[in-house]
């Protein structure tokens, strides 16, 4: 928890550019639990919002984030959380989005998931309205990552970028933290058909020992599991090994 409590306050010691809002975030221990609360506004300048490709406007929020101080393994995998982190200023990591392919929608995209093809955020960022920080804004007003922010990475001295829902530490080392997860090969079998080439994410799958991590995206790192950010599919791990926090997200 020292490396935590080191990063914050050497967040909260960076000037903010003209166009950036205030990141506020504290950090608590509260018995098995320890607690990330923020006002969702990042650490960094954040783009533009709303913009041509997203209409959404940014609004500071209470954001209360809560996982185990001691993550302990799990004899079960959980998958199927939108919220996957939180990065240790309190903004949500969340690399899933909520488009799936649909022939009558909007761009060929419908909140309508009946076609099981889910839209791929980090194929084409600058359609969702993304940032050079690879985040943006949701319809409520969050702020959320989908990818590495390199303006959170410059900030810090350590590799720690945030925290998983069971506990676990979030790091980015690009060297030596590689993807098992590669595309599929052949073409789809239903519509929209074509090749697999990433714009959905069920293009990719996990191939074991291809890289250095397993499908969860982490490895133990001196005897300790780790999850990893990764510049490839999956960017961030979207399985977890860990006993989870059911309520790791609140917002009031």
């Amino acid at each position: 928890m020292e490396k935590l409590y080191a990063a914050i306050l050497f967040l909260a010691a960076i000037p903010f550019g003209a166009h950036a809002h205030e990141n506020k975030s504290n950090v608590t221990v509260q018995g098995a639990m320890t607690c990330i609360t923020s006002n969702g506004a990042p650490s960094h300048e954040m783009g533009k919002f709303p913009n041509r490709a997203n209409p959404n406007s940014f609004r500071k929020q209470t954001l209360r984030f809560c996982f185990p101080t001691h993550p302990k393994m799990s004899p079960t995998v959980t998958r199927g959380l939108m919220s996957v982190g939180v990065s240790v200023t309190g903004v949500p990591i969340r690399p899933y989005t909520a488009g799936y392919y649909d022939p009558n929608g909007r761009r060929g995209i419908s909140h309508d998931p009946s076609s099981g093809w889910r839209q791929q955020a980090m194929d084409n960022p600058r359609s969702l309205g993304m940032d050079e920080q690879n985040a943006h804004v949701d319809r409520s007003g969050l702020y959320h990552y989908h990818g590495v922010s390199s303006d959170l990475l410059a900030s810090q001295n350590a590799t720690l970028i945030g925290y998983a829902p069971d506990g676990y530490e979030i790091h980015y080392s690009p060297v030596k933290a590689l993807s098992s997860w590669a595309l599929k090969s052949g073409v789809r079998p239903t519509a929209p058909f074509g090749p697999y080439d990433g714009k959905f994410e069920e293009d990719f799958e996990y191939i074991a020992a291809s890289g250095t991590l397993d499908e969860c995206n982490g490895a133990f790192v001196e005897g300790t599991y780790t999850y990893f950010a990764t510049d490839s599919y999956p960017f961030f791990p979207r399985c977890f090994k860990g006993v989870v926090n059911p309520n790791f997200m609140k917002r009031h």
